[in-house]
C-alpha cells in the first residue's frame, strides 16, 4: 500500500511519501514514490505515485525520456496544468499499452500527485485519478492523499490550513504518518520529505528520513507524551456515564 501527502500553504508546498509497496509476513519492498523534474530558477515539478507499480515506474520512466526529448514535456510545458494533463495523458497511454497484450485480469491503476510551480504562475499541487481525470487543492481544503490516508487525515483535518506557517506544515505531516504507520502496517518507512518555498522554482533534493532519524524520532515522541498527559487532563466524565 502506499501514503503520500501534498500541501499548499500560503507559503509554500510540502510533499510526503512513505517508501513500502507490498506488506506481508516475510516480504516488505521498498521504492521510491516522489520524483522531480526541474529547471532551477524557472521550474519545480513534483510527481508522488500510488497504485499498482509496474505502471507508476513506466509513466514515470516515459516522462523522463520525452524531457529529454524535442516534443511537448514536463520541462517544456507553460503551466501546472498543462503538466498535470501531460501526466493523465501518459497514464492513460501506458495502462492502454499493457492491457491490450495481458491475457489475465490484473489491476493496472495507478494514481499520481502533481505539484509545484512554473515561474510566472502561481503554485498548485493537483490528483491524477486512475482514469486519468483530476481536482486541484484549494485554499478550503489545502491538502491532497493517496493510499492509506484514513488514519493520517484527523491531524491534517485538525490542524493544517492555508495560512499554516511551512514548518508547521512539516510537521503536521510527519504525524500524520506517525499516526498512519502505527495503525497500518502497509505503510512503512523510510520517509521521502521535500519542501518547496513559494517563488523560489526550486528546492533542496528530497530528504530521506528513516525510522531512527533524530528529529522525526522526537517529534513523535513529544507528540505521544502529549496525547497522553492532555487525555489525563480532560475532565473526568460525569456520574451518569460511569457504570454503577
Amino acid at each position: 500500500m502506499t501514503y503520500c501527502v501534498a500541501m499548499h500553504v500560503a507559503d509554500g508546498l510540502v510533499f510526503i511519501c512513505d517508501s513500502r509497496t507490498n506488506a506481508g509476513i516475510d516480504q516488505i519492498s521498498t521504492f521510491r514514490k516522489l520524483f522531480v523534474f526541474s529547471v532551477p530558477g524557472e521550474r519545480l515539478i513534483v510527481l508522488q505515485t500510488a497504485g499498482n507499480l509496474a505502471t507508476s515506474q513506466s509513466v514515470v520512466n516515459l516522462l523522463e525520456q520525452r524531457s529529454r526529448g524535442s516534443g511537448t514535456h514536463l520541462l517544456n510545458v507553460a503551466t501546472l496544468y498543462d503538466a498535470t494533463v501531460l501526466v493523465a495523458e501518459t497514464l492513460r497511454e501506458v495502462v492502454a499499452r499493457d492491457r491490450s497484450k495481458l491475457t489475465a485480469q490484473i489491476d493496472l491503476s495507478a494514481s499520481f500527485m502533481v505539484g509545484g510551480q512554473i515561474a510566472g504562475s502561481p503554485m498548485g499541487i493537483y490528483n491524477v485519478y486512475a482514469q486519468g481525470n483530476f481536482f486541484q487543492a484549494t485554499q478550503d481544503t489545502p491538502f491532497l492523499q493517496l493510499g492509506e490516508s484514513k488514519y493520517g487525515r484527523p491531524i491534517l483535518d485538525r490542524n493544517l490550513t492555508y495560512h499554516t506557517p511551512l514548518d508547521e506544515a512539516v510537521r503536521c505531516g510527519l504525524i500524520s504518518f506517525d499516526s498512519t504507520i502505527r495503525s497500518n502496517l502497509s505503510v512503512g518507512m523510510p520517509l521521502d520529505l521535500l519542501v518547496y518555498g513559494k517563488d523560489s522554482c526550486t528546492a533542496r533534493e528530497p530528504v530521506r528520513i528513516h525510522h531512527d532519524d533524530p528529529y522525526y524520532s522526537q517529534i513523535r515522541k513529544q507528540w505521544g507524551d502529549g496525547l497522553k498527559n492532555l487525555l489525563a487532563e480532560l475532565t473526568p466524565p460525569p456520574r451518569d456515564f460511569m457504570a454503577q
